[in-house]
């Protein structure tokens, strides 16, 4: 696997770079990285959507150890639908993930304590670059550019997760935002090889982005 990860690029939108607080509901982040991780793996060619079920279709490992875990535990298992591995994902995933970010010195962990016991955890940016580099992508495509597949799957879950604020946009800039990036969604492939712009996008990667996308809104539900 090459590039940041993006459950990664989805974890550092989400939070404030100076206070390191989340900016959106626990629920909907668990979910969005739990989503991020499966699509992961369908990028690097490692899972397909068949018959309503994720399948593993290499189980080579991709090197990222969170990745693999994820891809060793639907190789272990049997056949289950993106709705059903969304929620048994999602639980301890970003704590990983952080983890991770800490380790790679793109945040810090800044533990802090509440009424003398409860600790807080806030991860403020140390390194802006990887950030940066994914507010490009999402900008570019925003304003007409034709996406690649990692910037198309992470855009259909800004839009899922309703991410524009963490954009910088509100009102009816962020509507528009969101309209494009639906526009982007629905061109992701979601059946047969769909061309993005331009830009050809693999059946089944376009078919998992596609039936997570789903997966998280219902579990969100409408406009949450």
């Amino acid at each position: 696997m090459t590039g940041v990860p993006l459950a990664e690029e989805l974890l550092l939108l989400a939070y404030d770079d100076e206070t390191g607080k989340a900016t959106m509901p626990r629920i909907s982040l668990d979910l969005g990285m739990a989503a991020a991780a499966l699509i992961e793996l369908a990028l690097a060619g490692r899972i397909a959507y068949d018959d309503g079920a994720l399948t593993v279709v290499d189980p080579t490992p991709t090197g990222e150890p969170v990745i693999d875990d994820v891809l060793t535990r639907i190789a272990a298992d049997t056949p289950h639908s993106p709705s059903s591995w969304v929620q048994r994902l999602r639980h301890g995933l970003r704590d990983r993930i952080l983890g991770d970010l800490c380790e790679h010195g793109v945040v810090r962990d800044v533990d802090e304590t509440e009424l003398g016991f409860i600790h807080v955890h806030r991860y403020p940016v140390l390194d802006r670059s990887v950030e940066a580099d994914t507010r490009q992508r999402l900008a570019a495509a925003l304003t007409g550019a034709a996406p690649d597949e990692r910037t198309a799957a992470l855009a259909t879950l800004v839009a899922v997760l309703r991410m524009e604020s963490a954009l910088g946009l509100s009102g009816e800039a962020a509507e528009q935002a969101h309209h494009r990036l639906e526009e982007i969604a629905s061109g992701a492939g979601f059946t047969g090889e769909v061309s993005i712009e331009g830009s050809v996008v693999r059946p089944s990667v376009g078919l998992v982005v596609a039936a997570l996308g789903r997966a998280v809104q219902a579990a969100l539900g409408p406009r949450h």
